[in-house]
């Protein structure tokens, strides 16, 4: 497919110049890095957001977010949840 694209100045020496060090033409190291920067963004999805119930009823008494080693302690001594409420 033919198109035109506005491409800064700058950008385009620049382009041009890998290009020739690489032995290709422009086309095609545009394609290719257009084709990897697509790539890259369907292997990195955006991270999903965080769904909080009002009904949950917010952190259970004695578990500290801040302190990774107490909230570690709480989740391995598998406690009964109910009986922290």
């Amino acid at each position: 497919m033919r198109t035109t694209l506005n491409i800064d100045d700058d950008l385009y020496r620049q382009v041009k110049a890998t290009a020739a060090l690489r032995g290709c033409s422009v086309t095609s190291l545009v394609e290719e890095s257009l084709r990897q920067a697509i790539a890259q963004r369907v292997r990195q999805p955006s991270p999903r957001p965080i769904r909080v119930l009002p009904e949950s009823g917010g952190v259970l008494p004695g578990v500290d977010l801040t302190d990774s080693r107490a909230l570690r302690d709480v989740m391995e001594a598998g406690q009964d949840v109910d009986a922290l409420r």
